[in-house]
């Protein structure tokens, strides 16, 4: 498995004004997991970007890569004080900040949402395109397959990759061109991790979707000036009640 990294912070930084030259030392921590066994505690000097001296909690001490680390590795390694207190920021630091992480973002998982159109094909052998579209989901790793008649197909089917929208989640489209066959079922199914099981969107082509819109829109015109008019009719009788029409010659 690829290591995770998790980096914690700059310790000290200096800079001589007239030179540039730069010293600074910086401590992080590498894992699979949190358990301890699984965990590096490491803590770097450099200078001038070359790393001349470093304590990894898998070597136990100090070694130096230059003339100067190696200077200071052997005066590093000769207080046993300094070195225990290294050996314990492994379970200080790094442990509960793993855990931390594990907790709260590693093992987070958002189900996503899933939409199923019809879009107008670029032309060509088929008649028919579908776009099934999948939203708001983390981790990132995702499958979406498309089912013609429970079986799954990858002919004419294009995909776009994860897409990160900045707020950890991520979104991806995928399109099918087909030409579809008297009774034949049309899905497309989405699996992730945070799902006990697919999610499996039917295409219905008892109508196409602008004009399912449509329809919809007018239904609903409909019913509002139905509203209206019966509203204005009550209006009406109550204000034509307890009035007394006088006759004129």
């Amino acid at each position: 498995m690829a290591s995770s990294f998790l980096g914690f912070s700059l310790l000290f930084l200096s800079l001589n004004a007239a030179d540039g030259f730069k010293n600074y030392a910086a401590s992080y921590c590498e894992f699979n997991s949190s358990e301890m066994k699984d965990i590096e505690y490491i803590l770097s000097f450099y200078y001038n970007k070359d790393e001349y001296l470093r304590y990894s909690s898998s070597v136990g001490e100090f070694v130096g890569y230059t003339e100067l680390g190696v200077k200071n590795a052997e005066r590093l390694n000769r207080d046993t004080a300094q070195l225990a207190a290294l050996r314990a920021q492994k379970e200080r630091v790094c442990k509960n900040n793993i855990e931390k992480w594990d907790s709260g973002i590693l093992a987070k998982k958002v189900a996503p949402s899933v939409t199923l159109s019809s879009v107008t094909p670029p032309g060509g052998k088929h008649t028919h395109m579908l776009m099934c579209s999948v939203y708001g989901f983390y981790p990132k790793h995702i499958s979406v397959k498309w089912l013609r008649d429970g079986k799954v197909t990858t002919s004419d089917v294009t995909s776009t990759e994860e897409l990160a929208d900045g707020d950890w989640y991520y979104q991806i489209h995928s399109h099918l061109e087909f030409t579809p066959r008297s009774g034949e079922k049309v899905s497309c199914m989405v699996e992730h991790i945070s799902l006990s099981e697919p999610v499996i969107r039917d295409w219905d082509p008892s109508l196409p979707e602008s004009e399912r819109n449509k329809i919809a829109i007018g239904a609903s015109g409909l019913i509002l000036g139905l509203i209206l008019s019966l509203a204005g009719f009550i209006y009406y009788k109550r204000k034509m009640k307890g009035r007394i029409l006088v006759p004129t010659n």
